[in-house]
C-alpha cells in the first residue's frame, strides 16, 4: 500500500495537470498536491483504481509527443544505392552511409537500406585510397630507418601495448591477434549444435574488438572494405554478376517489390542512371514520394523525382536542413489535394439518389387524367399550324377581326 502511494505521488508531481479535484469534493480549491495526500486514506480505492488504469493504458498515451512520434513512424523510408553508378570514392564508405541515412531520416523512419553492385565494384580500389596507402608505406619506411619519429606511440587496441613504429604494430597484430582470431573462427566452424552457440556467445566480444582494431591496422587483401563498411552502417549489400546492367535489374526488382508490398512511403535512390526513370514514374503514380541523390544537376532522374540532392549536400549536412522545407511542401500539397473537389458519379448517386427518383416519378405522371378538359380546349384554340411557324401580320389582323 505504501509503495503504491509513493508511485502515485511521484506520478502526480511529474504530471502537473492531474484532475484530482473530481475525486475529492471536500478538498478546498487551489489545494496543493501535498494536501491531497492527507485525504488519501479516505479515498484510496478511487485513487488506486485510477492509477492501475493508467498502468494498463500506459503513461505514453497521455503524452502528445509520443502520438506524434507514432504518426511520423508510419512514414517509412527505403534507401536504394546503386554502387556501380555512384560509389563513395572520395569519402570513407562508413561515413558516407551514415550521412546518407541521417539525411534520409528527415523524410521519415528509415526502415530498409539496400545497396547493389557487381564483383568489380568490391574489388576496385579508388585513386584516393591508393594514394593514402602509398603515403602510409613511405612513412613506415622512414620510421624504420629513423629518419622521422612519430609524436605519439602506436597503440594496439586489442591488448593495449605501445610501439614506436607503425610497422612493428602491424607485425605484432598479424603474429598474435590475427592468429588468435583465426583459431576462434576454426573452433566455431568445427563445432555443432549447442556447443557452437556457446562458442559464438563466448567469443563475440573478442571478435568484435578484433574487427574494430583490424580496420585501422590491417590493409584489406581485396578492395578497400566497401561491403564490410556498408554492412557496419546497417546496409544490406547484394552482389550480382559482372554482366552489364545486372545491378540495375536487381535494384529495380527490389524497388518494385517494396512498392508492391507497401513497405515504404518514400523512396531514396542514389544513382544518376536514367534507366530508373520508369521506376520513379511508377512510384509517383502509386502516390509515393521520391528523392534522388546524384551529382548531375539537371539529370533525368531529378526532373522526375519530387526532390533531388547532390553528394556534396549529403556529406556537408545541407540536405538534412533542406529536407525540412521539402517535407513542408509535401504536406501543403497533400492538404490541397484533399480540399480539391472531384466529381465522382458513384458518390453523387449515393447521396442524391432520392432526388433523382423523385424527378423520374414526376416526369412519368399522367397529367391528362388531372385535367378537366378546359385546358385542352385552350391549348387547341387558335392552333392552325405547327408550333415553329410564326404567324404573319395579316393572319394576326384577320384573327382579331373575327
Amino acid at each position: 500500500m505504501h509503495l503504491e502511494l509513493c508511485c502515485l505521488k511521484s506520478y502526480l508531481i511529474r504530471s502537473k495537470a492531474y484532475p484530482f479535484y473530481s475525486f475529492f469534493p471536500s478538498l478546498p480549491a487551489g489545494a496543493s498536491i501535498l494536501q491531497l495526500f492527507s485525504f488519501v486514506p479516505c479515498y484510496h480505492v478511487s485513487f488506486l483504481r485510477y492509477f492501475h488504469s493508467l498502468e494498463k493504458v500506459g503513461f505514453e498515451s497521455l503524452n502528445p509527443t509520443s502520438t506524434l512520434e507514432s504518426r511520423t513512424a508510419q512514414n517509412n523510408v527505403a534507401i536504394f544505392w546503386d554502387l556501380d553508378n555512384k560509389p563513395p570514392n572520395s569519402f570513407p564508405p562508413f561515413e558516407a552511409a551514415v550521412k546518407l541515412k541521417t539525411a534520409a531520416s528527415s523524410f521519415g523512419f528509415v526502415k530498409s537500406m539496400v545497396a547493389y553492385a557487381n564483383h568489380h565494384a568490391f574489388t576496385y580500389v579508388p585513386k584516393v585510397v591508393r594514394q593514402q596507402r602509398r603515403e602510409r608505406k613511405l612513412l613506415n619506411q622512414l620510421e624504420s630507418k629513423g629518419v622521422i619519429k612519430s609524436v605519439e606511440p602506436c597503440l594496439c587496441k586489442v591488448c593495449g601495448r605501445r610501439f614506436y613504429t607503425n610497422e612493428k604494430l602491424v607485425n605484432h597484430f598479424k603474429q598474435i591477434h590475427e592468429r588468435e582470431h583465426q583459431k576462434r573462427l576454426n573452433q566455431i566452424e568445427s563445432a555443432r549444435g549447442s556447443r557452437r552457440v556457446k562458442l559464438v556467445a563466448k567469443y563475440s566480444m573478442k571478435m568484435e574488438k578484433y574487427k574494430n582494431a583490424a580496420r585501422d591496422v590491417l590493409t584489406p587483401k581485396v578492395g578497400y572494405g566497401l561491403a564490410d563498411e556498408l554492412k557496419r552502417a546497417g546496409f544490406w549489400v547484394g552482389t550480382v554478376s559482372n554482366r552489364p546492367q545486372a545491378a540495375d535489374v536487381a535494384l529495380r526488382d527490389h524497388i518494385v517489390d517494396v512498392m508492391d508490398k507497401r513497405k515504404a512511403k518514400c523512396l531514396v535512390l542514389v544513382s544518376d542512371d536514367s534507366d530508373f526513370v520508369d521506376v520513379l514514374k511508377e512510384a509517383k503514380l502509386r502516390c509515393l514520394k521520391t528523392v534522388v541523390v546524384g551529382d548531375i544537376t539537371d539529370g533525368a532522374l531529378k526532373r522526375v523525382a519530387d526532390a533531388g540532392f547532390s553528394w556534396t549536400e549529403i556529406l556537408m549536412g545541407k540536405a538534412k536542413k533542406e529536407a525540412v522545407s521539402v517535407v513542408g511542401k509535401w504536406k501543403d500539397r497533400d492538404i490541397l489535394k484533399r480540399l480539391e473537389w472531384k466529381y465522382n458519379p458513384d458518390v453523387e448517386r449515393k447521396f442524391y439518389g432520392s432526388n433523382d427518383m423523385f424527378n423520374d416519378e414526376t416526369e412519368n405522371l399522367d397529367f391528362d387524367s388531372a385535367d378537366d378538359g378546359n385546358n385542352a380546349d385552350c391549348m387547341n384554340n387558335g392552333v392552325s399550324g405547327a408550333w415553329w411557324e410564326l404567324d404573319s401580320d395579316s393572319d394576326v389582323s384577320s384573327s382579331q377581326s373575327e
